[in-house]
């Protein structure tokens, strides 16, 4: 009985010895966090899509609360209202951010870009791309697999079966970047969503000289640089055989629009244009 007695007693003293160290132990290696990381949390959208540069919303927050400013840190998910209210948490002011919006730069359409072999693999953009150029003459267009579409958490991105390209929905598109990241050919773009979702942009991304470009693709840029010489903003510049139209010089003119040969050049979400415009432009 004695002896149940004492283990029971070395037992306890033991345990009462162990917890006082463990508690000076945690007391001393205690990291302290910022009350504020969670209040910024929960103003975020709670996405999780990494488009931020961070991984997470927690991660996020954890870098809005050490920063000294707010200046270069954007949620794409909640924009400028989401980006005020850490403001007001944090005390701090903040910039309107320009909403932003995916693009698809390849106009590599099954009508325009012909097949000339099959690909008999994983339907994996990724997978396809590491093997070979793909399965047309353009070794720069989309591979046509969606990738981008599984890599979109918000259901913004769906390929159309006619012309085998996936179609973004700008009202669903949050810009976090991540079908950018999953295309292997680098054909999506964040750019500027523009005044009325209008904007204007080269849908192409084929660095062969024109003959070649043309040939695997007739919707193709050709580099011939008639855009660059009509835009009265400098806004297009020409470099490997390829037009670029820089989202903050651009104007919305749609000046480019109308002398491309190929049709490569597209405006998205503006009015059909008058007659007269046409007209001129045929007779130009």
């Amino acid at each position: 009985m004695n002896l149940v007695l004492i283990a029971t007693l070395s037992l306890g003293i033991i345990g009462a010895i162990s917890a006082v160290i463990l508690y000076f132990v945690a007391q001393k290696f205690k990291v302290y966090e910022d009350p504020r990381n969670g209040q910024v949390e929960e103003a975020l959208p709670g996405a999780n899509c990494g488009g931020c540069g961070y991984p997470g919303c927690k991660g996020f927050a954890d870098a809005c609360v050490k920063a000294e400013s707010l200046d270069g840190l954007l949620c794409p998910v909640g924009g400028t209202p989401v980006m005020k209210k850490v403001a007001a948490i944090l005390g701090r002011e903040v910039a309107e951010s320009t909403p932003k919006v995916a693009v698809l730069r390849c106009n590599g359409s099954c009508n325009n870009r012909p097949k000339t072999n099959l690909y008999n693999g994983a339907k994996s953009c990724a997978i396809e791309a590491s093997l070979y150029g793909g399965e047309t003459g353009c070794a720069f267009g989309c591979l046509g697999n969606g990738d981008c579409v599984k890599a979109c958490a918000f259901d913004a991105i769906h390929m159309n079966p006619e012309t085998g390209l996936p179609e973004i929905d700008d009202e669903k598109c949050t810009a976090c970047g991540a079908c950018v990241k999953a295309c292997p050919k680098m054909i999506i773009e964040l750019r500027k969503k523009g005044p009325k979702s209008r904007r204007i942009f080269v849908s192409c991304v084929n660095k062969d000289k024109g003959a070649t470009a043309r040939k695997a693709c007739i919707a193709a840029c050709i580099g011939c640089g008639k855009c660059a010489k009509e835009c009265p903003f400098d806004a297009i510049t020409i470099e490997n055989n390829l037009a670029y139209i820089d989202d903050n010089k651009c104007r919305l003119c749609r000046k480019c629009e109308a002398v491309c040969p190929t049709g490569a050049i597209h405006a998205i979400n503006f009015p059909p244009r008058k007659p007269a415009e046409t007209e001129s432009v045929s007779e130009s």
